[in-house]
């Protein structure tokens, strides 16, 4: 339920991918999901105005310089939250969810292999069982009460969407320190998310050189600095007295930004209001599992429906939602043992040919829908979207068939009203030859990356600084690993069709020799 963007979110406005999968074998279609995030509002407006607003940031916030604080190669903390694996603050926070009204719990809280500390089951849990029961008071929403209620009006007016509402009012909790309501759920969160918003970009950039996730780690980082200096801007420095400088800091911002990507979840049984559910975010996430929360009518609390069962000590998950390993690294901080991640895919990079002869009439008709003359496309190991077949289509298709580019343009754009089958069949051999050299190029990128880190020398640093870089550098050689898996398969395929295809076009060719021989005889 965790409603994390596989985002495309400029301005937090959220867009879920619509493309759907061609599988290595037919009629392969991806489960939808519960978990598909909300689409959000844009920021707001180029006027200051406080009036009910739907813009989008000022080029200026969006576009975050170099010098901005996010690309500080030292990373500070914030003088809130705890060590990530604490279970001190853990326990404190029971003690004052139960004096709150949370029910007696069949979990515990404990150091776990998997996330530094998780949730375990205390006796045995059934499968389809219920558990948790966090009632809605517990519950951290849009529409919760501010301990210093003049900020939230300030905030309330303006008409601030969703999550920069709930990342100032972290923050504007989170200061009060013991006065504010939720003091002991902020004292239990980490001082320091994992999230990529505290990788600089230097890190980034040596790191996460060849996966596609570095253009959306960038982004996303801008995004979240536009925000914070929209907020500053036309908000903050209004009301100074509200919103003090020493506290309202992008440093702080980047904890409770970090905060709601790693823990924030969406309740569709609450009209689909997303929420901190303090306790229930515990919970670690297994791909493994399709057990996710929501509000529960009948109990009236919080729950999750367990798909499996669980012995006594056994640490108990929840789905995150089904994303890849690289949504999963830009979100939570962690990437999936290979091979283990179902739902795994990279984004797969195809281009027009600038030397094509009809290189004009081709990037028409995509900009006609919305696409452009580079685009990108899931690839799974499963298979391969609709839209990359259609745009390969495109890409090879002779100067005779310019009729036809509407058609693909629209197909690779999946936005016709039906959806039929492309019918190519005079195309298949080189839009699969295409799909397979690009295929094969992002290979090449990700072994030299590969094989350069892996002879990479350390640097001289003080421990704790080695420590995170050697971190760093095993989540990128994990997720570079899985992502050239996927290109991988998919090279075999392609190569296995290809192989295919010839043979059977030698054989046909060896088919009409003979019968023409026959004939002549």
């Amino acid at each position: 339920a965790r409603t994390q963007p596989s985002l495309h979110f400029r301005g937090f406005a959220m867009a879920t991918s619509t493309t759907t999968t061609t599988a290595l074998h037919p009629q392969f279609r991806p489960p939808s999901h519960p978990r598909a995030p909300r689409q959000l509002r844009p920021f707001l407006s180029s006027s200051s105005s406080s009036s009910s607003v739907r813009p989008r940031f000022s080029v200026r916030a969006a576009a975050a310089s170099a010098s901005a604080p996010a690309q500080r190669e030292a990373v500070a903390g914030v003088p809130w939250g705890c060590e990530i694996e604490s279970l001190e603050s853990a326990a404190s926070l029971e003690r004052w969810l139960t004096a709150s009204g949370l029910p007696e719990q069949r979990l515990a809280l404990e150091k776990v292999d998997i996330g530094e500390r998780g949730l375990v089951a205390l006796k045995n849990v059934r499968n389809g069982e219920k558990l948790l029961f966090v009632p809605p008071t517990l519950v951290i929403t849009a529409d919760s009460e501010w301990s210093n209620r003049e900020v939230g009006d300030v905030m309330k007016r303006y008409s601030v969407p969703d999550w920069p509402l709930l990342a100032t009012y972290l923050i504007s909790e989170a200061s009060l320190e013991g006065s504010s309501r939720w003091s002991s759920y902020i004292d239990a969160l980490p001082r320091q998310p994992y999230s990529l918003l505290y990788w600089t970009r230097t890190e980034i950039d040596a790191y996460l050189a060849a996966s596609p996730i570095r253009e959306r780690a960038i982004s996303r980082i801008s995004d979240v600095i536009g925000t914070y200096n929209d907020l500053r801007d036309r908000i903050f420095s209004k009301y100074p007295d509200l919103f003090p400088e020493k506290v309202y800091t992008m440093e702080n911002f980047r904890w409770s930004f970090g905060i709601l990507f790693s823990r924030l979840v969406r309740l569709e049984s609450m009209d689909g209001k997303v929420a901190l559910v303090p306790w229930a975010d515990m919970l670690n996430h297994s791909p493994e599992v399709d057990a996710f929360l929501d509000y529960d009518k009948s109990s009236q609390g919080i729950v999750f429906t367990t798909d499996r069962s669980y012995q006594p000590g056994e640490q108990v998950f929840i789905s995150y939602g089904k994303k890849s390993s690289g949504e999963l690294l830009l979100s939570y901080g962690f990437v999936p043992k290979e091979g283990t991640n179902p739902n795994d895919s990279v984004e797969f990079l195809v281009s027009l040919n600038k030397s094509d002869e009809c290189y004009k009439e081709k990037l028409q008709a995509l900009k006609k829908h919305g696409l452009s003359e580079s685009e990108s496309f899931p690839l799974r190991v499963t298979g391969w979207p609709v839209e990359l077949m259609a745009y390969a289509f495109l890409v090879v298709s002779p100067p005779e068939m310019i009729q036809c580019f509407e058609e693909m343009a629209v197909a690779a754009s999946n936005k016709g009203s039906s959806k039929p089958a492309l019918n190519y069949p005079e195309l298949d051999e080189e839009a699969l030859q295409f799909i397979l050299d690009c295929c094969e190029s992002s290979i090449k990128k990700y072994t030299k990356y590969l094989e350069g880190a892996k002879g990479s020398a350390e640097v001289s640093i003080n421990t704790k600084q080695a420590n995170r870089t050697l971190l760093l550098k095993q989540l990128a050689r994990d997720l570079c690993i899985s992502e050239r898996r996927i290109l991988y398969r998919s090279q075999y395929i392609l190569r296995r069709r290809l192989r295919d295809m010839r043979a059977g076009g030698e054989l046909k060719a060896l088919s009409l020799f003979t019968g023409l021989r026959n004939l002549f005889k």
